[in-house]
C-alpha cells in the first residue's frame, strides 16, 4: 500500500477572498475618517473641560431634555451614550452578522481564531485590572473598563501607519474589535443592569419581532425599495430602544439586537441569491457615515471631558489603582491576551502562521487593540457614575492608555509596513487583466 502523503497544516491568517478584502478595505476607509473625528472631538472636550470656560462645557453636558413619564428626561451626555451610541452598536451587530453569514468567517476554521483571540483580549486585561485593584472594593467595580477595543480609533491609526500591511491583519483587527465590543456590551447587559422592569423588557420583544419580520420580508412588501421599508423599521427601532431603556437594561443593547435582526444575503459565489444588495448592505452603506461621522464623535465629546485639576490632579490620578489598572490592562494585557490565545489556538489546531506574516505583526495588532476608547469610556461611566472622582481617574487612564498603545503600535508597525511595501508591487500584478490581482487566484 502506498504511503498517504501527510495532510498539510492549515494556514493561520491566510489570504482571504478578494471580495472580502475589498469590502473590508472600504469599511476601513470610512472608519478612518470617523477615527480622526473621534480623536478631534475628544481633544476638544479635554481642552475645554480644563479651560477657564469649563463650566460651560459641563453645563452643556448635563443639560437635561426629554419626557420623564417615558423615563426619557436625560442629560445630553446620557442621550449621547444611550442613544447615539446605539447607532454604533447597530453597526457592530450588523457587521458581526455579515462576517459570520457572508464573510470569510462563515467558515468555522477561520472564525475560531479571531473569536478566541477576542476572548483572550477580554479576559487577560480584566484579570490584570482586578489583581491591581483587589484591595479596593470601590475601584474593582471598573473591571470591565479595559475589555473593549475602539474600532474607529484603532482603524484610524492602522490606516495612517499601516497602509501596506496585509489585508489579513486588517480583517483580524476589525473582527477582533467587533467581537470584543460585543463581549463588552454583553458584560454591560449582565453586570451593569441594577434593576430590571419586566413589563417594558417583555414589550421590547414585540417591536423587535415585527422589525425582524418586516426586514426579512421587505422585498415582498416593497420590492427593491429599501427606503420604503425604512419608514416602518425606523419607528419600530425607536420604540424598541425606548422600551429597553425603560426596562433598566442599557439601551445600546437594542442596537446590537436590531443589527442581528437584519437579514444578510450570501454571495452568489457561496450559493446565495443573485438579487442585488441585501438590507444589511444597504443599511451599512447608509448608517456607517452617520455613526463614524456624527454619533461616535459626539459621544466622545461628551464622555472624554474630564477636569484633571491641574498638575496636582493629574499626578494624583496616576497613583490611583484604577488608573494604573486600566493602563497596564490595556497596554500590556490586551496584546498578551490576544497573542497568547492565538499562539495557543495555533498549537492546538496545529496551524502554521501564513508565510506572508510574522508573529511580531500580531503583537502590533494586539497593541492597537489596547486602544480602548469609546466603549471603555461608556463602561467607566456605568461603573462609577458622572462626577465621581474614580470616574475622572478612569477617564485619565483610558486616554493615557489609548495614546500609549497607539504610540507603541505605531513604532512597531511602521517598520513592518516598510517591509510589506516592498512586496506590494508583486501582489498587485494582474497578468490576465481580469480585475482580480493574481495573488488571490493562486
Amino acid at each position: 500500500m502506498a504511503n498517504t502523503p501527510p495532510k498539510p497544516s492549515p494556514s493561520l491568517f491566510g489570504r482571504g477572498s478578494y471580495s472580502e478584502a475589498v469590502r473590508i478595505g472600504d469599511i476601513l476607509r470610512k472608519e478612518t475618517v470617523g477615527g480622526l473625528l473621534l480623536v478631534a472631538a475628544a481633544a476638544i472636550a479635554v481642552i475645554w473641560a480644563n479651560s477657564p470656560a469649563s463650566d460651560a462645557y459641563f453645563a452643556i453636558r448635563d443639560f437635561t431634555i426629554g419626557y420623564e413619564p417615558w423615563h426619557l428626561e436625560l442629560s445630553l451626555g446620557t442621550w449621547a451614550s444611550d442613544g447615539l451610541l446605539a447607532i454604533f452598536f447597530f453597526l457592530v451587530g450588523l457587521e458581526l452578522k455579515r462576517e459570520f453569514v457572508a464573510g470569510d468567517l462563515s467558515q468555522f476554521s477561520k472564525a475560531v481564531i479571531p473569536v478566541a483571540a477576542a476572548v483572550g483580549g477580554v479576559v487577560v486585561p480584566a484579570v490584570i485590572y482586578v489583581a491591581i485593584n483587589l484591595n479596593d472594593p470601590e475601584g474593582i467595580r471598573g473591571w470591565a473598563i479595559p475589555t473593549a477595543t475602539d474600532i474607529a480609533f484603532a482603524v484610524a491609526v492602522l490606516a495612517i501607519i499601516g497602509s501596506h500591511l496585509p489585508s489579513a491583519l486588517r480583517i483580524f483587527l476589525l473582527t477582533l474589535a467587533v467581537v470584543d465590543d460585543l463581549i463588552a456590551i454583553s458584560i454591560i447587559a449582565v453586570f451593569y443592569t441594577n434593576e430590571i422592569s419586566v413589563l417594558p423588557l417583555v414589550l421590547f420583544l414585540l417591536p423587535v419581532a415585527v422589525y425582524a419580520f418586516v426586514a426579512h420580508r421587505y422585498r415582498r412588501f416593497f420590492g427593491l425599495h429599501a427606503s420604503a421599508a425604512w419608514l416602518i423599521l425606523l419607528p419600530l427601532g425607536v420604540i424598541a430602544w425606548g422600551l429597553l431603556h425603560a426596562s433598566g437594561v442599557h439601551a445600546t443593547i437594542a442596537g446590537v439586537v436590531l443589527g442581528f435582526a437584519v437579514p444578510v444575503l450570501r454571495s452568489t459565489a457561496s450559493g446565495g441569491p443573485a438579487a442585488g444588495p441585501g438590507l444589511a448592505e444597504i443599511f451599512e452603506h447608509r448608517f456607517r457615515p452617520i455613526s463614524a461621522g456624527f454619533a461616535v464623535p459626539v459621544f466622545a465629546f461628551f464622555a472624554a471631558g474630564v477636569a484633571i485639576g491641574g498638575w496636582d490632579g493629574f499626578t494624583s490620578s496616576l497613583v490611583d489603582p484604577v488608573t494604573i489598572g486600566i493602563i497596564v490592562a490595556l497596554v500590556l494585557g490586551k496584546p498578551i491576551g490576544i497573542v497568547a490565545t492565538t499562539w495557543g489556538m495555533a498549537r492546538f489546531t496545529r496551524a502554521r502562521l501564513d508565510a506572508s506574516l510574522a508573529w511580531i505583526d500580531l503583537v502590533g495588532i494586539g497593541l492597537l487593540a489596547g486602544i480602548g476608547f469609546t466603549v471603555s469610556l461608556l463602561v467607566a461611566e456605568l461603573s462609577f457614575g458622572l462626577g465621581d472622582v474614580q470616574n475622572d481617574h478612569a477617564k485619565v487612564g483610558i486616554l493615557l492608555a489609548s495614546v500609549l498603545a497607539a504610540v507603541l503600535a505605531s513604532a512597531l508597525l511602521i517598520s513592518r509596513n516598510r517591509r510589506y511595501r516592498r512586496i506590494e508591487q508583486e501582489e498587485r500584478r494582474d497578468a490576465n487583466n481580469d480585475g482580480i490581482p493574481d495573488v488571490y487566484q493562486r
